[in-house]
């Protein structure tokens, strides 16, 4: 079979109308990547619209406040790819704000990786470069039988190899849309309409009937339980108090409560013991008005966060204080969202 112009044929009956394929400007496209990274479509598309109408060009967004990105950013998740693009848009600016034109050197961008540059060089430059996301690895372990793990050095330079050699050299960024959209629309995760699939024939999993085992990934990670107690202090004014993460780690740069990291859950009396020892506790006098409600849980990839928030009532105004309203203004990660949007709703 004719791999890459079958696909190519069936991109053109089947592709979505995305505003980042009716353009070949590398900034809008780079926006476009970054946001879709580990984000469906119909999720990102907003966020790209929103940036795209705040920061026009890359000269605006490498200008403006990181605050202000982490806030448009706000519910898209993985923060360390808002604060990577911001410093890549400022590389940009320095290089004449004239982007790097192969995936060599767009490889020297902060956050781009080898996906990232191969996507910017293949759509906006028509480089001769293969793109293997995770669309790519399913549809090709599928219909060629691979089940090396894509999560390990060997299966990832055999994708590689794979990809390259079927890659079509006069149309290499309408083919890496195809299989990318392909992977997205008709190979999909669960429960493929194989039917419809003019890859059935050819397609190994299809016949030795492993759809479901296909693209094979290895499980590596071990979930951590944490358990954050969130300190959401009221003033007599209405106001309270957030924090700003450090620039590293979960959330960086993002605002919350003042919190307190423990083994589990705790009882009001536990947690006023361990208030106590706190560096920014020291002085804080407050009602008895503890308040606390069964905990929201989030999962990330490596970890799964258990937050309670206890409402804590203090009887002076606070030299760090802020209005809800303004609160609400800052960039806030999702737990904080979710709990703010909930509690202090008539503020929205």
């Amino acid at each position: 079979m004719n791999f890459s112009k079958q696909l190519i044929k069936w991109y053109e009956l089947h592709k979505r109308d995305l505003p980042w394929r009716a353009t070949q400007d590398p900034y809008r496209i780079w926006l476009s990547e970054v946001i879709l990274q580990q984000t469906r479509v119909n999720q990102g598309l907003p966020y790209y619209e929103r940036f795209v109408k705040t920061f026009p060009t890359v000269h605006d967004l490498a200008g403006a406040p990181q605050e202000e990105v982490l806030k448009l950013w706000q519910g898209l998740g993985y923060y360390s790819r808002a604060r990577n693009l911001h410093k890549a848009a400022q590389q940009v600016v320095e290089l004449g704000g004239i982007f790097p034109d192969s995936y060599k050197k767009l490889l020297d961008l902060k956050g781009v990786g080898d996906y990232t540059a191969a996507a910017i060089a293949s759509f906006a430059f028509k480089e001769v470069v293969p793109v293997v996301d995770g669309n790519v690895y399913r549809v090709l372990s599928r219909i060629y039988g691979i089940s090396t793990p894509i999560n390990e050095t060997s299966g990832i330079k055999e994708f590689k190899l794979l990809a390259v050699k079927l890659l079509d050299q006069q149309e290499p960024h309408t083919y890496n849309q195809a299989i990318m959209e392909f992977g997205a629309l008709q190979c999909v995760p669960k429960n493929p309409d194989c039917t419809a699939c003019p890859f059935q024939q050819d397609c190994v999993a299809f016949s030795d009937h492993r759809i479901e085992e296909l693209p094979v990934k290895i499980k590596k990670t071990k979930v951590k339980n944490l358990h954050h107690h969130y300190i959401v202090l009221q003033t007599p004014l209405g106001k309270t108090v957030l924090q700003e993460r450090p620039q590293t780690g979960i959330w960086a740069g993002l605002y919350e409560f003042p919190f307190i990291q423990s083994d589990g859950a705790l009882l009001a009396v536990e947690l006023r013991e361990l208030l106590e020892q706190q560096e920014w506790w020291s002085g804080v006098r407050f009602r008895e008005s503890v308040y606390n409600q069964d905990p929201i849980i989030h999962k990330l990839s490596h970890r799964k966060v258990h937050a309670y928030f206890w409402i804590v009532e203090v009887d002076v105004e606070l030299e760090n204080s802020i209005s809800i309203t303004d609160a609400f203004k800052k960039p806030l990660h999702i737990l904080m969202d979710r709990f703010m949007s909930s509690f202090w709703n008539s503020y929205l």
